[in-house]
């Protein structure tokens, strides 16, 4: 009896980066792939591969004409990282098709960092640092002025998907009150996670520390802006781990330039980024390229989650490990294009 199709077009992944050998020939026990990788594939050559294939892996263009042509697909993986609109979702869900994105991948490094973030700006460790190499370092209570115990503190979380969730069970040995927003999540689960429900301005205005995990959609593009920012208790500090397009960066930049708050952000509106902008001269500003979640275990990790619910779908039961579209909130979700250099 010969196995299923599997049509694996991973990049700007490469079947290295996501598959160790033990992932790999449990794909290989259970499929026949076939591998698009030196580059992309030419439309006749996708075509062909499709036409028989029960799973796709990858971030591949497909339109509803070349769904219509792949009649057996059963299951598309994508293995960036977020839904992106280039997938006729419509179609899909009519079809019965699963689209899943292997998201949780990321959850443990990202919620690594962010608690790393929320530390470091607690207590000003990379701004004392860099005062001391500066030769402009101060000694004890006087090197404090600005700083705050973040065992204990007051932290507020917005967007409590799988990042944040992941980051919640991080904060346990802090004994931190924690207070949560997410209008897609109910009250129940967020005191599940030992969360209070509270409101969008509660959270922003009753918090030591912001840790903003929230997925871009269409409706909240820039929600937290200049006004929402000078809600943040003078001294405060705020964590951005999701999407830029979240927050207007501008406003971040004027609010962290006035002294009022301190920012770290791993995300920014363009990357890479502009060498220039003023938020890089900013002492309050801690920034990372973008690299929270771009460890060597995450990436292993998103073939171990594909795997784990392609054996599923292909015994007929519904997978469990990544996360599935979902008809009411796929097409509002936006994932930013990055502008690789």
């Amino acid at each position: 009896m010969s196995k299923p199709l599997i049509v694996i077009d991973p990049l700007p992944r490469t079947i290295e980066m996501i598959f160790d050998s033990e992932t790999w020939q449990r794909l290989e026990a259970v499929a026949d792939p076939v591998v698009f990788e030196s580059g992309p594939p030419s439309e006749a050559e996708l075509d062909r591969a499709l036409a028989n294939a029960e799973i796709l892996i990858g971030q591949t263009a497909l339109s509803r004409s070349r769904l219509e042509r792949a009649p057996r697909l059963r299951a598309i993986f994508n293995v960036e990282g977020n839904f992106l609109t280039n997938i006729d979702y419509e179609y899909c869900l009519a079809r019965g098709i699963r689209v899943l994105v292997a998201s949780p991948a990321f959850a443990v490094p990202v919620a690594e960092m962010a608690l790393a973030f929320g530390i470091d700006l607690a207590r000003g460790i990379s701004d004392a640092d860099r005062a001391f190499r500066q030769g402009e370092e101060k000694y004890g209570l006087e090197s404090n002025h600005t700083s705050f115990v973040f065992t204990g503190c007051k932290v507020g979380i917005i967007g409590f998907g799988d990042l944040a969730r992941a980051f919640r069970r991080l904060l346990d040995p802090f004994r931190c009150l924690v207070k949560a927003y997410d209008p897609w999540m109910p009250d129940r689960l967020l005191l599940e996670h030992d969360c209070i429900p509270a409101s969008f301005d509660e959270v922003l205005s009753t918090s030591d520390a912001l840790f903003v995990f929230a997925s871009v959609t269409s409706e909240n593009q820039g929600f937290i802006g200049a006004r929402e920012l000078s809600l943040i208790r003078p001294g405060g500090i705020f964590v951005l781990m999701s999407r830029a397009a979240v927050v207007d960066f501008e406003a971040l930049t004027e609010a962290v330039g006035s002294g009022r708050i301190k920012a770290a952000t791993d995300v920014f509106p363009v990357e890479p980024f502009p060498v220039d902008h003023r938020i890089r001269r900013l002492p309050n500003a801690l920034l990372s390229a973008h690299r929270a979640g771009g460890m060597v275990e995450a990436f292993v990790e998103i073939g171990r989650l594909v795997v784990s619910d392609l054996e599923l779908i292909l015994r007929g039961l519904p997978p469990v490990s990544c996360r599935v579209a979902q008809p009411e909130t796929v097409g509002r979700m936006r994932s930013m294009p990055v502008k690789k250099s």
